[in-house]
This record gives C-alpha cells, sequence and structure tokens, in this order.
C-alpha cells in the first residue's frame, strides 16, 4: 500500500511540473503583444527611465513579481504580498500562471548586465 501511494505521489508531481513547463517562444509572443511599448523591444531600452530592465532578471523573481502586481489589481489586502500599479496590474490580471512562467523563462533567457552568467 505505502508503494502504491508513493507512486502515485511521485506521478503526480511530475504531471504537475509537466503542466507548468515554461514555452519561451509564448513567452516571446505575449512579451512583443503587451510589453513592448513600455519596456522596450529588447527589454533593456524602457520608454521611461523609471520602468526597469526585464532582460536577464531572474525567471522567479519576474513571476513573483507579476503575481504581485495580479493580487494588486484584485484588491487584495496588503498583507497578501501585493503591489500597486495601475499600469501593470490590468496587464498582469490578465495572465494565466502559464503565461506568467512562459513570459519570465524568456526574459530570464535574455541577454543583459544585470549579472554575470557562468
Amino acid at each position: 500500500m505505502n508503494r502504491s501511494m508513493l507512486a502515485l505521489a511521485g506521478a503526480s508531481l511530475l504531471l504537475a511540473g509537466a503542466a507548468q513547463a515554461q514555452d519561451i517562444s509564448a513567452g516571446k509572443a505575449l512579451f512583443e503583444k503587451t510589453c513592448v511599448s513600455c519596456h522596450g523591444a529588447d527589454a533593456k531600452t524602457s520608454t521611461e527611465p523609471a520602468y526597469p530592465i526585464l532582460a536577464g532578471q531572474h525567471a522567479d523573481y519576474l513571476a513573483h513579481a507579476l503575481k504581485a502586481y495580479r493580487r494588486g489589481a484584485s484588491g487584495s489586502a496588503a498583507t497578501a504580498n501585493v503591489r500597486k500599479n495601475p499600469i501593470m496590474g490590468a496587464f498582469a490580471a490578465q495572465l494565466s500562471d502559464q503565461d506568467i512562467a512562459n513570459v519570465s523563462a524568456w526574459l530570464a533567457t535574455l541577454p543583459s548586465d544585470l549579472g554575470t552568467r557562468r
């Protein structure tokens, strides 16, 4: 009984991981459709100095930030780790978890001066 439960739990984890696999090309397409106008085509040349460089950022950081903007747009309590920005909140509210994973993964692959790759 314990072996079958362990096997079932392992299979569930594998399936969950496969469902969240990133699609880099979908992330690029999403970025080009929604983010280029502010963050620039290369994700490094923003239209305003206050807009962050996204190219080369860690994927988990970008995903966390987008989810925080989405929570902020939904009116979550400030204790729920929210980011309040009307523009980013409106964009993030339209994104699924898979969209966020895809665009974050693509941005993380871009060359940048933000850090040194080993």
